[in-house]
């Protein structure tokens, strides 16, 4: 049931117009899909712990490190055969957890991921995924970040702008780790060899070093022998 009582509206025809989804909401999945859908003007919105969250407005300084890390991600997909990556995906959890990282990569359920397709959704909890985190700080390290343990994401990419901070989780039994970077501020993914990020170069918004530090990961020996590995296991 809906927190609120929103009263309903009628359209000329008469049909019964369903309010828009409101942040603080309670409601199910299959609740908040359905109303979801009968807005299309509502480009962003969670479900966790039966709470629907929405976020502000989006600033620049959001957008310009986002698209920066989306970009990094697509990148590497797309010299990774049997990986995906996307943006603001709606992914359906556990119980009726439904989140939409900023960014995700994944591999594919036909190479062996550990996350599958439900119709046009992503189901489980992607190999990977990334949130620049801006006025949505407070949720992303805490109830998303939680989210995400529970789910076994193998590595949670965190990028706090106010802060210039970036924290790499990586997934162990007892729970996310915090990784600290390589030298000159250089995180090297586990789960994807050959995904390098410079922390410095993101947060200087020097996307051509960005670029060029990728691309010595995936000239790296450990990204070839990974591509090698995800070829043998494609069903």
């Amino acid at each position: 049931m809906r927190k609120h009582d929103h009263t309903n509206g009628t359209s000329g025809g008469g049909a019964v117009a369903v309010p828009p989804l409101c942040a603080g909401d309670r409601l199910t999945r299959r609740e908040f899909l359905e109303i979801w859908e009968q807005h299309p003007e509502i480009k962003h919105a969670e479900l966790i712990g039966g709470v629907v969250y929405m976020p502000s407005p989006l600033s620049r300084m959001h957008g310009v490190t986002d698209t920066q890390v989306s970009g990094m991600l697509w990148y590497y997909a797309s010299h990774t055969p049997g990986t995906e990556a996307g943006s603001n995906t709606t992914t359906l959890m556990e119980g009726d957890d439904t989140s939409q990282p900023d960014n995700f990569l994944r591999i594919l359920p036909a190479y062996g991921g550990q996350s599958v397709n439900e119709g046009k959704y992503i189901g489980g909890g992607p190999e990977f995924l990334a949130e620049t985190s801006v006025s949505s700080a407070s949720i992303d390290m805490n109830q998303k970040l939680e989210l995400y343990e529970r789910m076994r994401v193998q590595e949670y990419l965190a990028i706090l702008m106010y802060e210039q901070e970036i924290r790499w989780h990586r997934w162990t039994p007892r729970g996310f780790k915090l990784v600290p970077s390589g030298p000159g501020m250089i995180w090297k993914s586990k789960i994807f060899p050959g995904l390098w990020l410079d922390g410095k170069a993101l947060l200087a918004n020097d996307a051509a070093r960005v670029l060029a530090t990728l691309e010595k990961g995936l000239s790296s020996r450990v990204h070839a022998a990974f591509v090698k590995k995800l070829a043998r296991k494609k069903k």
